[in-house]
């Protein structure tokens, strides 16, 4: 129960740090502080973009709107070094950074949406000790399990000081035996929430990423807004949909077998497969293929 409690306030503090360090982007407002959308993707504009988007339509509507996008490189050039003004240290070695590999593999593979799924892989595979960790402990706390299960029924209403005590110290003697560490397995949830937010944000102030169109979709436009193009554009975002979906479902079923016959965890697991899947319907679908090559 200590170590759960440890995890617990682990990803707690992580979210608050990402909450405190994040917010840089900045959304695009007109002169009645109404946000200003896309018409062409449906996309609400960023103010602080890195670059110069492409589009004449792009660009009149930031210059309508009191941004001076000629004084930004263009896209195609831009470099780490292209710093106006110091913007956080969030924005500097995380957001930037990922913008300009999102770009420079780009212009390789003439793909942003392409570039989008390498550098997802590049990810996992950067990350590939943290997961075998987390897949290890998974397996360990799956032997573990009748002996927990066990431990839960002994103490099964017993809410007395002295009972969660002796239950806290089993507890951690069984963790011990089967060497299970809780807080390893929560250490590629604690990588992938903040690089989940650096993409959302590299993607929101790159206009040559959101500007594209990959396959099926168009990269800066969300499936809430894609759905109104008609009866093939439906279909489409309502496939991009079910592919977050579908392998979202597959990715937490394979982590929650590690703890069978657990009803809370099975609880929560549902919880986070439908809310995972009500958010996708209003990420644009860059992030969307993120999200789907990452499961």
């Amino acid at each position: 129960m200590k170590h759960k409690n440890r995890s617990k306030k682990l990803l707690i503090v992580l979210a608050l740090l990402v909450l405190v360090l994040t917010g840089c982007t900045v959304q695009l407002k007109d002169s009645n502080n109404k946000i200003v959308t896309n018409p062409k993707t449906g996309q609400s504009l960023t103010a602080n973009i890195f670059c110069q988007p492409s589009d004449k339509d792009t660009i009149k509507l930031y210059e309508d709107n009191g941004v001076d996008v000629n004084s930004l490189p263009k896209c195609t050039s831009f470099g780490l070094r292209d710093v106006k003004e110091y913007d956080g240290l969030w924005s500097t070695i995380f957001v930037r950074t990922l913008a300009w590999a999102i770009l420079k593999i780009g212009s390789f593979v003439k793909s942003y949406g392409l570039s989008i799924i390498i550098i997802s892989l590049l990810i996992r595979l950067v990350a590939f000790p943290f997961t075998k960790k987390t897949a290890m402990q998974s397996e360990l706390l799956k032997e573990a399990q009748p002996e927990l299960n066990r431990l839960e029924a002994k103490y099964k209403g017993k809410d007395d000081q002295d009972s969660l005590m002796k239950k806290s110290q089993e507890m951690s003697a069984i963790y011990k035996k089967y060497n299970i560490n809780p807080i390893t397995g929560c250490l590629f949830a604690l990588i992938q929430l903040p690089i989940f937010i650096a993409f959302l944000e590299a993607i929101n102030r790159v206009p040559a990423i959101f500007e594209e169109k990959f396959l099926l979709w168009q990269l800066g436009t969300t499936p809430m807004v894609g759905i109104s193009g008609g009866i093939k554009a439906i279909i489409c975002y309502l496939l991009l949909t079910a592919l977050v979906g579908v392998t979202t479902y597959y990715s937490l079923k394979l982590n929650s077998t590690s703890n069978p016959g657990n009803e809370q965890a099975e609880q929560m697991t549902k919880i986070m497969f439908f809310m995972i899947l009500f958010m996708s319907i209003f990420m644009t679908s860059a992030l969307n293929i993120y999200w789907i090559v990452t499961n």
